[in-house]
C-alpha cells in the first residue's frame, strides 16, 4: 500500500489514526496503531503538560515506527507542548483548529514533519502555500470538529486534491473500512484518517458507555450542535435533543451557550455519561459493530482494502469485455 504519503512519512499503510481528545490521549491506542504500520497519533488535546510529555516518552519507548502527536493550537499552553514536541524529538506534528503560520517554520527547521487538518478547499491552499508537510482534508461526515459549510468528504476530498496536486492528501470523515480507503484513494487522497472506528477499540481510553453508544448507533444517529460557536458532531442524546430544542424555538445566543457550556466531552469519556455529555463521533458509526483491537482493526482494513480493489478489478474486466 505504497505511495508519496507512506514514502515521505515512514509508515507502510496509508493509514492514521485520528488524534481524538480522551480516546488517543493515551500511549496503548497510538503504539498499537504505529506497531500495525499505520500512523498513530497521540492526542495533546485534554491532557496536562507535564501527563503529556510522561505520555510521549512512553510512546517513544512503546514504538520504533513513526507516530504524531496532535495539538489544538487555541488550547491553553500550546507553546509548551510545542516545546516538549522538540524536546522528545516527536517525528511528526498534526496541528488544528489554528493557522500554520505561527508554528511552522519553528517546527520544521527541528527536522518535525507538519499535517495540518483543514475543513475548507480555502484554508487547504493557504497550508498548502505555507509549506506544510501533508493535508489532512475532514468533511461533513466526520466527527468532533467538521466543516461549518458542511461539504461532504466525498466533495471536499476531490477539491482540494484538485486545487493542492502537490501536497500529501489524507482524507478523514465517513471512512471506516477498506471500501472507504479505496474510495478515498480513488478521488486523490494518499491516506486515510478514522477516527470513530478507532476510538471503538479495545486501546482506546474512553469510557465502556460511550463506546457501547458508538456501537448501538445507525448511521441517522449524529447530529450537530453549537453551530454558531463551530459545529460539533456527535451521537444523538439527551444533551443534544435540549439543546436543539432551543434553538428551534429562536433561543438567543446566550441562552444557547449556556446549555452549551452545561455539556463536555469529558463528561461522556472520562466520566461515563454519553447521555448528558457531548460524545463526538461521525456518521460511520452507524456502520461499526464490534470492539477490536487496534493491531486487529488495521490489519482488517488492510485485508478489506485489498478485496475492494478485486472487486474494482473484476468490474474492470467486465466492463473491457462489453465494449
Amino acid at each position: 500500500m505504497g505511495n508519496r504519503f507512506t514514502e515521505r512519512f515512514g509508515v507502510s499503510h496509508p493509514i492514521v489514526q485520528a488524534g481524538m481528545s480522551w480516546a488517543s490521549s493515551n500511549v496503548a491506542l497510538p503504539a498499537a496503531v504505529s506497531n500495525a504500520g499505520g500512523l498513530g497519533v497521540l492526542a495533546a488535546g485534554p491532557m496536562f503538560v507535564d501527563d503529556f510529555r510522561e505520555a510521549l516518552r512512553g510512546l517513544k519507548s512503546e514504538t520504533s515506527a513513526p507516530f504524531a502527536v496532535n495539538v489544538p493550537l487555541y488550547r491553553p499552553q500550546a507553546d509548551e507542548i510545542l516545546d516538549i514536541v522538540l524536546e522528545e524529538n516527536a517525528p511528526i506534528l498534526i496541528a488544528s483548529q489554528g493557522g500554520p503560520g505561527k508554528y511552522l517554520k519553528r517546527i520544521q527547521s527541528a527536522s518535525v514533519k507538519c499535517i495540518h487538518v483543514v475543513a475548507s478547499e480555502r484554508h487547504a491552499k493557504k497550508a498548502m502555500e505555507a509549506g506544510v508537510d501533508g493535508l489532512i482534508v475532514v468533511g461533513a461526515e466526520a466527527g468532533g470538529h467538521p466543516p461549518p459549510a458542511q461539504v461532504s468528504t466525498f466533495v471536499l476530498v476531490r477539491a482540494v486534491a484538485l486545487a493542492a496536486p502537490d501536497v500529501p492528501l489524507i482524507a478523514g470523515g465517513g471512512i471506516v473500512d477498506g471500501a472507504g480507503i479505496v474510495a478515498a484513494l480513488a478521488l486523490g487522497a494518499d491516506a486515510v484518517q478514522l477516527g470513530t472506528r478507532y476510538l471503538a477499540t479495545r486501546e482506546s481510553r474512553v469510557h465502556e458507555a460511550y463506546k457501547q453508544a458508538v456501537l448501538h448507533a445507525g448511521v441517522e444517529d449524529t447530529t450537530l450542535v453549537g453551530k454558531a460557536f463551530g459545529p460539533i458532531r456527535m451521537l444523538k442524546n439527551t444533551f443534544s435533543e435540549r439543546y436543539l430544542e432551543a434553538e428551534a424555538a429562536g433561543a438567543d445566543q446566550e441562552v444557547l451557550l449556556s446549555i452549551f457550556k452545561e455539556s463536555s466531552l469529558k463528561l461522556a469519556a472520562l466520566d461515563g455519561d454519553p447521555d448528558n455529555g457531548k460524545p463526538e463521533a461521525g456518521q460511520s458509526a452507524g456502520l461499526i459493530k464490534d470492539l477490536p483491537s487496534a493491531e486487529e482493526l488495521t490489519g482488517r482494513l488492510i485485508d478489506e482494502y485489498s478485496l475492494a480493489l478485486a472487486r474494482l478489478s473484476e468490474l474492470s474486466v467486465s466492463l473491457k469485455g462489453g465494449l
